[in-house]
């Protein structure tokens, strides 16, 4: 597979995730599917945002070659820092405004620093290394928990900054929506696969068919623990407990664990680690979602290379602004817009009207030839030259 039609699929799979993600924010969560969530919820929660994590450390070892940062690792370090220290701060500024939303931005910038001291890592060291923090950082977070105060659940700005630094550090770190020291997993699974691309060459059959197997084996995999799990009346006692409810009120636990968390599972019991629901941190959780971000991003490579007619880079032109067409989205929601009219949450029009003004201005930059513009004001801020199409995109 050519580099260009490689990218093209990571911005497949980017746009998907966008998209994903949309479709968390807006979607009404009530509905006719298992536990009364809504099918399109239970879908896209908490897997859009953990196929964002793992892209990103796709993106980040193609971006950093594994020669070029051995022979000068001081550069791409401070490259990964400057662009790191950017989005966090993008991610302060648009969390000032109330949207509604759990801005992830913040978390992200904190997260690209975890792939310093691996940058110079292999395929194969960074997959064992993805492995076992999946299933080590989840204890840690269980135990750590239960000494740290209790979690504010703020959205990371430049307010808390001032007001909370310290608390807003452990939430970014252990106890916020999305923190750092578990979803470091997503972060060296995507770099492990960005190695093994470039090791092979290019996106090969070997590649795709170990993305695609292997992504969906390891999530079908971790649904199937949790199920076994959770057929115990025992486990689900010590879980209605964790939570103060009785034991007649399953009903309601399941319909809240599929609807999922905020970024942590209760720490009252051991159990809720094999268990499997959106933003709970369990093992279970990041082994299923890993798994299916590599299924997807597998699936897009794929399908870019079997149908290599279709104008992939218009239709998946979103995927190289994802940056800009987020940060457009929450500040929308931040506005009166994003509470009534067609562009309000938990409405259907809401949610098609963000999506296709997403692909639309996503076609418009692809057909310029140019990234986002904060996709742009990153390279030149961290390459220090002008983004143009022809140049490598990360």
């Amino acid at each position: 597979m050519t580099t260009s039609r490689r990218l093209v699929g990571i911005d497949l799979a980017r746009t998907l995730a966008l998209l994903g993600m949309f479709a968390a924010h807006l979607a009404v969560q009530e509905g006719d599917g298992p536990g009364g969530v809504s099918w399109l919820f239970q879908l896209v929660a908490g897997r859009s945002s953990a196929l964002f994590a793992v892209l990103a450390g796709v993106s980040i070892a193609l971006a950093a070659p594994l020669s070029a940062v051995r022979a000068d690792p001081r550069l791409h370090r401070r490259r990964l820092l400057v662009r790191s220290a950017l989005i966090a701060v993008i991610g302060l500024v648009i969390g000032l405004p109330s949207s509604g939303i759990a801005v992830i931005l913040t978390y992200y910038g904190v997260l690209f620093c975890c792939a310093l001291p691996v940058l110079r890592w292999q395929a194969r060291s960074l997959a064992w290394l993805a492995l076992g923090w999946g299933l080590l950082s989840p204890v840690v977070s269980l135990l750590v928990r239960q000494v740290l105060p209790e979690p504010t659940l703020m959205v990371p700005s430049l307010a808390t900054l001032l007001v909370a630094p310290l608390q807003m550090v452990l939430e970014l770190l252990v106890t916020g929506y999305y923190p750092v020291l578990t979803w470091a997993t997503y972060l060296f699974a995507g770099l492990a696969v960005g190695r093994w691309v470039q090791a092979r060459g290019g996106a090969d059959r070997t590649v795709l068919g170990g993305l695609v197997l292997g992504g969906a084996a390891s999530a079908a995999l971790a649904l199937v623990a949790s199920a076994l799990v959770l057929r115990s009346q025992q486990v689900r006692s010590a879980l209605l407990d964790s939570v103060g409810l009785d034991a007649g009120s399953w009903a309601t636990l399941d319909a809240d664990r599929r609807t999922g968390f905020y970024g942590t599972h209760p720490e009252e019991s051991a159990w809720w680690l094999g268990v499997w629901a959106p933003h709970s941190g369990s093992v279970v959780d990041l082994v299923h979602t890993t798994g299916t971000a590599l299924l997807v991003l597998g699936g897009c490579l794929a399908l870019v290379r079997l149908t290599p007619s279709l104008p992939w880079p218009i239709l998946a032109g979103a995927g190289r602004a994802t940056l800009t067409l987020y940060v457009a989205h929450v500040l929308v929601l931040s506005t009166p817009l994003g509470d009534t009219g067609p562009l309000a949450r938990d409405t259907t029009t809401g949610l098609v009207l963000h999506s296709v003004l997403a692909l639309t201005a996503g076609a418009l930059i692809a057909a310029s030839g140019r990234r986002g513009p904060l996709e742009a004001f990153l390279h030149e801020a961290t390459h220090g030259t002008p983004a143009r199409s022809s140049s490598p995109r990360s």
